[in-house]
């Protein structure tokens, strides 16, 4: 199996796209995986490069892609069977007009009420091999608000206290934070954590990325 990962690197600098792939690119070299780093879009129209690889890792919020980098990123997941990995706004707030792309993904970010501020993530499924021994844990960070597919594998939710941002009417509301999905012959694992390189020092946020990606590497045919 091919062990070759995309990570694509750019869009809105907030969320530190270069710092964070740096992160995530040490830690697949460290499992074994050859990372390649790019801070351009049209590396979508290598279709040599698309089909060598194993695994692609946008980390590219907003921002804008074209009908063809857009058909070949999907081919190369729905097709070609690559993996489909990433976390926050770097993956599921890319390319906002791309409805095929947000489709493929399994959700879109909406809001983050109150900005940075402290809350609790639950671990909803202990089996699978992405979140198998971790417990609940703590953030302050952006918790976020998604619109998801109810088709998506939830691994992880937030529960709003509606009492940040003026917006209590969202009191109670439990949303997906973790999950794993296919789409056609490849995996796809999402993390909303990660807002910033200084998210990935909590242990639980690096560790859960770090085994999505791999999960999200393998065949779908593997378990």
């Amino acid at each position: 199996m091919s062990k070759k990962v995309l990570i694509l690197t750019g869009g809105w600098d907030g969320h530190e796209p270069k710092a964070c792939g740096a992160i995530v690119a040490a830690e697949l070299r460290k499992a074994g995986f050859e990372p390649v780093v790019s801070e351009t879009l049209d590396s979508l129209l290598d279709k040599p490069l698309l089909a060598s690889l194993t695994l692609i890792v946008p980390v590219w919020t907003m921002g804008a892609i074209t009908g063809e980098q857009s058909q070949n990123l999907r081919a190369a997941v729905c097709e070609g069977g690559v993996g489909l990995g990433g976390w926050h706004g770097g993956m599921c707030d890319a390319f906002r007009s791309d409805n095929d792309y947000q489709f493929m993904t399994g959700g879109q970010w909406v809001a983050h009420p109150g900005g940075i501020i402290p809350y609790t993530v639950n671990i909803t499924n202990h089996q699978s091999p992405i979140t198998h021994g971790l417990n609940d844990f703590q953030m302050l960070s952006e918790q976020y608000y998604l619109h998801t597919d109810p088709g998506n594998e939830v691994l992880a939710t937030t529960t709003f206290a509606g009492d940040q941002g003026g917006v209590d009417w969202i009191k109670g509301v439990v949303m997906p934070q973790i999950w794993t999905r296919r789409h056609g012959k490849g995996r796809v694992f999402y993390c909303a954590l990660g807002h910033c390189a200084k998210d990935f020092q909590i242990p639980e946020v690096l560790e859960i990325v770090r085994r999505g990606l791999l999960w999200a590497a393998q065949p779908l045919s593997s378990n």
